[in-house]
């Protein structure tokens, strides 16, 4: 049995891309750990989150991820509200940041753990445009309040990296680890 360990809709579609059959477990850890290395928080969540799964199910695949964005050392995730939202995309218009998604892939014998880094260039974004996004709803369940998938608001200028690992999986890399 393949388990992916996420809630989330998005990494839920992405990972059909490339296997075809899965279970949906949502792991609930508390996800505030501290981390000594901010760049490896996503890396230490996910296999947390990893292996509270498979400790659940010994003889299951588990697959979990976590995705932070990172600005001026801050770790970004996902906004508490509007006033969040807003602080935070502020902070990204005109500016580069690092989106960082860390997976745990473990099994029966294997274990692979792993931080992908995209760079991620904004859009200068005016405060109606904001305004605008955070009305949408779209910001609340994203690290970082915003979806590169929302081309709608022309948020994102241009990427250095991989476009699904923004989204909150990293297709490319976990190909090499999970086959057809």
């Amino acid at each position: 049995m393949f388990i992916l360990a996420s809630k989330s809709p998005r990494r839920q579609e992405l990972l059909k891309l490339i296997i075809d059959d899965f279970t949906i477990v949502v792991p609930d850890i508390d996800e505030n750990i501290p981390v000594s290395i901010k760049s490896d928080t996503a890396k230490i969540i996910s296999k947390f989150k990893a292996y509270h799964i498979l400790a659940q199910y010994p003889n299951a695949t588990v697959l979990a991820c976590d995705t932070i964005v990172v600005i001026d050392g801050e770790l970004l995730g996902k906004p508490k509200n509007a006033d969040d939202a807003r602080r935070m995309l502020t902070k990204l218009s005109g500016r580069k940041h690092r989106v960082i998604s860390g997976f745990t892939l473990v099994g029966e014998g294997f274990e692979v753990n792993k931080n992908v880094v995209t760079e991620v260039y904004f859009n200068n974004l005016s405060p109606e445009l904001i305004e605008a996004y955070i009305k949408s709803g779209s910001p609340f369940d994203k690290a970082g309040a915003y979806g590169i998938q929302d081309e709608a608001f022309n948020l994102v200028r241009e990427i250095k990296g991989s476009y699904y690992n923004v989204m909150g999986l990293p297709v490319e890399e976990l190909r090499k680890f999970i086959k057809k």
